[in-house]
């Protein structure tokens, strides 16, 4: 896959995420060695490379969180909305490009 497509793909998501602007999110980010979080916030910033999450914490406090699109890309970063993923997976094709996996398909793990 050339830069032009890639940078077409991530302008993708920044689009798709722009209208979830205010909305609340789960996000499941895999922060690597089997750590895996969960939380769910208001998507308050998108910018060109990178949105902002508002975090719901204990008691009435909040955080803010920040990931980038290629993450959402490459699956390290998971967002549903509604328990809907807003993404689907993104998978190399026989062409060797990202596209999304056909509905209800799992990706194939390494054996």
């Amino acid at each position: 896959m050339d830069l032009a497509q890639q940078a077409r793909l991530i302008d993708s998501i920044h689009d798709t995420l722009d209208d979830f602007v205010g909305q609340q999110i789960r996000v499941r980010a895999n922060m690597g060695r089997s750590k895996i979080v969960e939380s769910t916030g208001t998507l308050t910033q998108v910018h060109p490379r990178l949105f902002i999450m508002e975090m719901d914490r204990k008691r009435g406090r909040t955080a803010r969180q920040s990931y980038q699109y290629v993450d959402v890309l490459t699956g390290t970063v998971e967002l549903s909305h509604g328990g809907e993923p807003i993404f689907e997976p993104f998978v190399i094709d026989t062409d060797n490009e990202l596209a999304p996996l056909p509905e209800g398909e799992m990706p194939l793990m390494n054996a």
